[in-house]
């Protein structure tokens, strides 16, 4: 099992917008893919309270880059994103890390 960590840094004021995708509409387009989730985390003190946190389960790098492909080409995922940023876009940066667990790691 591998994870990835997946940071949106948003605009200015965006991050309720942001948080209402993911409820309402991304996380449903996941499910219909696979794609599991581990957990969200916003950050309530640290150097910016603008970022969504989150982590990804995938059995492969193979299966990360099938799955994740398919979502970003979807074409409901495509028009509901655009919907969503006709005021401008949510997201300022999108940062990724594919995690390797250490040998100590409770998660694996």
């Amino acid at each position: 099992m591998i994870h990835e960590l997946r940071v949106y840094h948003c605009a200015p004021g965006k991050l309720p917008a942001l948080l209402n995708r993911f409820e309402t509409i991304t996380l449903k387009i996941w499910d219909r893919f696979g794609i599991r989730q581990a957990g969200f985390w916003t950050v309530e003190i640290g150097e910016s309270n603008q970022a969504l946190y989150y982590l990804l389960e995938w059995e492969s790098l193979a299966e990360r880059e099938q799955k994740w492909a398919a979502f970003q080409a979807d074409p409901e995922w495509q028009e509901k994103r655009a919907g969503t940023e006709r005021d401008g876009p949510i997201v300022a940066r999108v940062t990724n890390a594919i995690l390797k667990p250490t040998a100590f790691s409770k998660v694996r």
